[in-house]
């Protein structure tokens, strides 16, 4: 059969019609706003995170990144509402180091598993501890905190952010490396453990520097090291563990990561790490994270996956060392 010209030119502008029509279709994306879940209450180095990313993240994508709170159990609960989540980029986590590699090892029936069940982004920052004292002590180094321990074994107390936090996993680990014995005090969150020193009702404890700079300055509490590789900008007098002559794998810092749904494609994961990684390096992004004492990272997804795989029988370990039994 021959076809005419004018046949063919018809055939032909009816299958341009219809590529440009599927290609219309398939919108780039984002092409609606984008959830950020943070499984955290407001006001904290996590929700100052996600909401800091997500105003300039919404402005480098086009469309709004809406931050909504779902805090419970330790991060667990909006961590499991984005594991189940549509993979199709419009539901994101912001997490921290514990719900995704402590939690496995507190919770018996935990009902998301951080190797299997997300498509990581990266990690955005990290969020060093610093380790405060009360006045009342009379120590003014981490040296003569593990010298007033020794000699009095078990009599002094330091307080935590609850059960399994990453508090009482860090000072614990204080504990065994430097042969002491302080006792733990479980408080709720992480502003009723730094009350309490501030009080005198605990001797120690770690906090984020948003949490207790005030008081360092005002001298309520007097800051003995910090869990970083460097000197806090905001705390330059306060040396590192490492210049206060202990391990630098002590005050292990928190971290507060991008995550999306299992199966999320590679495609969407990438934009969403540029987006990342060019909101952190925005100088007024920079300063704002600074100044609460956290630590710009925007790493790459594999090297989220490789920090993960390292924490998990690490925070394990510690875990039943310490004889916390899973709920």
């Amino acid at each position: 059969m021959v076809i005419s010209n004018k046949a063919l030119s018809v055939v032909l502008a009816l299958a341009t019609t219809l590529v440009a029509g599927t290609t219309i279709g398939q919108a780039a994306y984002p092409d609606k706003p984008i959830k950020l879940v943070v499984p955290f209450a407001p006001g904290g180095a996590s929700d100052l995170t996600g909401r800091t990313l997500a105003q300039k993240m919404g402005d480098l994508m086009g469309q709004p990144v809406v931050v909504e709170n779902k805090p419970g159990a330790n991060g667990a609960i909006g961590a499991d509402t984005v594991a189940k989540a549509a993979p199709d980029g419009y539901t994101i986590l912001l997490t921290d180091r514990g719900s995704l590699t402590v939690n496995p090892a507190l919770y018996a029936k935990l009902s998301y598993d951080p190797l299997k069940d997300f498509s990581y982004i990266g990690i955005a920052t990290d969020g060093p501890y610093v380790l405060v004292a009360n006045p009342k002590l009379n120590v003014t180094t981490l040296a003569e905190l593990v010298a007033l321990a020794k000699a009095k074994p078990g009599t002094l107390y330091y307080s935590s952010f609850g059960i399994g936090s990453m508090a009482q996993l860090n000072l614990e680990a204080l504990n065994q490396k430097m042969g002491i014995d302080l006792t733990h005090v479980p408080y709720k969150g992480a502003s009723p453990a730094a009350q309490a020193v501030v009080a005198g009702e605990v001797g120690v404890t770690i906090a984020a520097v948003p949490a207790v700079q005030g008081f360092i300055k005002d001298g309520r509490l007097r800051a003995l090291a910090v869990g970083s590789e460097k000197r806090f900008s905001v705390l330059p007098d306060v040396p590192t563990m490492t210049e206060a002559g202990a391990s630098n794998d002590i005050l292990l810092p928190t971290y507060f990561a991008l995550l999306a749904p299992p199966k999320t494609s590679p495609a969407i994961i990438a934009k969403l790490n540029d987006a990342m990684k060019t909101a952190l390096a925005d100088p007024v992004v920079a300063e704002r994270l600074a100044a609460a004492g956290l630590v710009s990272v925007g790493s790459t997804p594999e090297a989220m996956a490789a920090s993960i795989k390292q924490d998990l029988p690490r925070f394990s370990a510690l875990v039943k060392s310490i004889g916390i039994k899973p709920e």
